[in-house]
């Protein structure tokens, strides 16, 4: 997946990306994982973690936490079985 980087003259203007406006944009650019990510209220399914860099947005604040330049968002998925 491509990545973006914002130019440092530009980043006033994109300070205020978090989780949420990142999942956001993910579900209009690729449609398709939308219903895999969240339920039909618009809420994360409770088996999508989250992380951004080593730190699970459950212990930040969960998809309202904010991003900072150069930190990476992670999925994964929980699994369970037996």
């Amino acid at each position: 997946m491509p990545i973006l980087r914002i130019p440092t003259p530009l980043h006033a203007y994109a300070s205020d990306a978090g989780v949420s406006e990142a999942l956001s944009d993910l579900a209009t650019q690729h449609s398709v994982i939308k219903p895999h990510l969240f339920n039909g209220n618009d809420e994360l399914r409770p088996f999508v973690n989250l992380f951004i860099d080593q730190d699970n947005t459950e212990d930040l604040q969960g998809i309202a936490t904010s991003i900072k330049d150069g930190e990476e968002i992670a999925f994964v998925p929980s699994i369970a079985g037996g």
